[in-house]
């Protein structure tokens, strides 16, 4: 059939249409196709990846132009692009805008405290419940297994919009990393990639091994999983000194139960307050309807735990346990090895979804403290090898545990903790004694007008030292008068201590020299297995003997000496009320002895000018206040009435 004449025009013109277009197309300049992202910095590191993400924040109440409070959101991401796995994952950020940390997902604070927490200075974070991270290697690049991100949110200070608080840097803290310079990304993001060491080394972190090595430090606690049921197990927790000046007395072990968990039985120590009231009234008691939550010892979140009085040790049902019930004392493994560690059982209900008996998470958030110790900072439960037991039975074998983790602390000195203990000086050259600083041990924060907590202490004839400070006023005013001192007004206030220690520089010659130390107890409690610690700088090699108590050299320390006391004299008594109750002072709990040193292995001492007066003393682990100058070479009033002083102070404590 023919094609009529108009279609045939039809069909021309599109055709010469489509050749225009094409025409077209190839005389115009083409449009570059656009430039391929880059790639995330994260790509570059082939190690431990970390960044910090500023996602927001506003101003809170109250409003103050001065110093306005702000809510801060980030998130942090720690991301392991090395060839090996990082056990245990602890990243430090250095916040530097006085924040107050109030929540951190997938993440805990690494030195036991508790949210929200001030972290103003920096603060390292420790994973969980995710604390290891695999690599790409062992995961095909699995970046769930490789990746955890932690959202911080908190209230940071003067740092309003379009500015951005942002840290001052951030860094991976495991040991066998080492972290370049952090790397800032806009305002808002830092990044920075932390290598290992030595890629060929398998010493750190734990490589290719299953778990992490244990840790040294001056406290450890184990918390050993030894029977595990699918809604609850028994965990034992060991308590160990392993600094030779640490100690604690009357413990007190506090931790944070993270998925619920709650106390049912213990044998050893005790919770120091039996509650049950978040079970009955939470999901606990909702989950375990048929449980009498009459015989369960603690729900609290956070419970704090002592130890059992000696009577019962034997008990059938709280005790026989080893190690446990001394009353909470743990003494330095120099002291007595067999009383260096404290041990007690509980057995910890779990609840949904944990209801598996492979399903163990320790407590966070540990701390410890004492009566009169030094403070103790907690790191995060870290998982190590089962730990392993001798057979009850005596059988020549060892039972492990079925899952362990290990609680290192270390002392610090924390600038919120207040001194216990204080030093008093007195000399043979000075008839005067400097007593302890004023407020050595703190002072009422609002302290009353009949006292001054700036004036420094009056000095004293040295028998005044056996005094309480409230019954010494007039002693002070009149050795002023004889030494013609002025006197402030209002006096300086007291030193509020609950032990002192009087130093005192007995005699200086051609061979040798000897010092007398004094201790004094002024509290309610007695002090058993009492220690004192005295770093002397440069008289420690010539030590020669100490007569009353027994002394030696620190191990492994060329400028410190340990005394304690002999069998039968290991008490520092409390104080007690006076022979006349109603007329005479209360007398403090005393022990004294003299201390003998050589001249021959300390060449150019100066035993006067400061050389026989101790830099630093502990008591019983407590750092005590020393003073703030030195007897010195001052003319004195007789030499009658100084040895007269000295000699009524030594009578009057050998007369106690």
């Amino acid at each position: 059939m023919a094609v009529p004449a108009q279609l045939h025009s039809i069909i021309f013109s599109f055709i010469l249409l489509l050749l225009s277009l094409f025409d077209t197309s190839l005389s115009q300049p083409q449009t570059p196709s656009p430039a391929p992202a880059p790639p995330p910095p994260s790509d570059s590191c082939n190690g431990i990846f970390l960044s910090y993400n500023y996602t927001g924040g506003h101003a809170i109440p109250p409003t103050d132009p001065t110093n306005q409070a702000y809510r801060f959101e980030s998130t942090l991401t720690v991301l392991n692009n090395g060839r090996h796995e990082l056990k245990s994952w602890r990243a430090f950020v250095g916040f530097q805008h006085q924040e107050l940390l109030v929540s951190a997902s997938n993440a805990v604070l690494a030195d036991g405290s508790s949210f929200p927490a001030e972290v103003g200075t920096g603060t390292v974070l420790a994973g969980f419940p995710i604390s290891d991270l695999k690599s790409a290697v062992e995961t095909a690049g699995d970046r769930a297994q490789m990746e955890v991100r932690v959202g911080l949110v908190g209230t940071q200070f003067g740092v309003g919009a379009p500015d951005v608080p942002m840290p001052l840097n951030i860094s991976l803290v495991n040991d066998g990393y080492s972290c370049l310079n952090a790397t800032n990304q806009g305002n808002n993001v830092m990044h920075v990639c932390c290598i290992q060491d030595d890629l060929n080394s398998d010493s750190n972190n734990g490589v290719n091994d299953e778990f992490l090595a244990r840790q040294e430090g001056d406290l450890v606690i184990m918390y050993d999983v030894i029977r595990a049921y699918s809604d609850n197990y028994w965990a034992q927790v060991s308590i160990s000194i392993h600094n030779p000046l640490g100690r604690l007395d009357k413990w007190q072990l506090s931790f944070d139960w993270m998925r619920e968990e709650f106390i049912y039985a213990m044998r050893g120590a005790y919770p120091y307050v039996v509650d049950t009231t978040d079970c009955i009234f939470g999901r606990q008691g909702q989950h375990y309807k048929e449980m009498d939550f009459s015989q369960v010892l603690n729900c609290e979140r956070r419970p704090t735990i002592v130890d059992l009085p000696p009577t019962r040790a034997n008990d059938s049902i709280r005790g026989r346990i080893p190690f446990c019930c001394r009353n909470g004392t743990i003494l330095p493994p120099l002291m007595d090895p067999s009383k260096s560690v404290s041990s007690f059982n509980m057995q910890v209900y779990k609840m949904p979804p944990d209801l598996n008996r492979t399903e163990l998470v320790p407590p966070q958030n540990w701390k410890i403290k004492g009566t009169m110790n030094p403070g103790y900072e907690c790191g995060s439960p870290i998982r190590v090898s089962p730990s392993q037991f001798p057979d009850p039975s005596g059988l020549p074998s060892a039972t492990a545990s079925i899952a362990s983790w290990q609680v290192v602390c270390n002392i610090t000195q924390s600038k919120q903790a207040v001194p216990r203990c204080c030093v008093s000086y007195s000399a043979f050259f000075n008839d005067s004694a400097i007593p302890c600083n004023t407020c050595a041990c703190g002072c009422n924060s609002n302290p009353s007008q009949t006292c001054s907590a700036t004036e420094p202490a009056l000095l004293l004839r040295p028998d005044a030292l056996l005094i309480p400070f409230e019954n010494r006023t007039a002693e002070a005013l009149s050795w002023a008068d004889i030494k013609r001192l002025s006197v402030p007004n209002p006096l300086p206030c007291g030193d509020n201590c609950g032990v002192s220690i009087n130093w005192h520089l007995l005699s200086d010659h051609k061979d040798g020299w000897t010092a007398r130390i004094t201790l004094f107890n002024w509290g309610d409690s007695s002090f058993e297995d009492w220690f004192a610690a005295v770093q002397l700088d440069k008289a420690v090699p010539g030590f020669e003997e100490v007569y009353t108590f027994n002394g030696s050299k620190l191990l492994g320390s060329n400028n410190t000496l340990f005394m304690q006391g002999r069998p039968g004299l290991n008490y520092l008594l409390a104080e007690t009320d006076g022979a006349k109750p109603k007329k005479d002072p209360r007398v403090p709990g005393t022990q004294q002895s003299v201390i003998s040193f050589k001249k021959k292995s300390t060449p150019g001492i100066e035993v006067a000018a400061g050389d026989g007066f101790p830099t630093k003393v502990l008591f019983n682990g407590e750092e005590c206040v020393l003073p703030a100058r030195l007897p010195s070479k001052a003319p004195m009033v007789s030499g009658r009435s100084c040895v007269f002083g000295f000699l009524t102070l030594a009578l009057l404590l050998l007369m106690q």
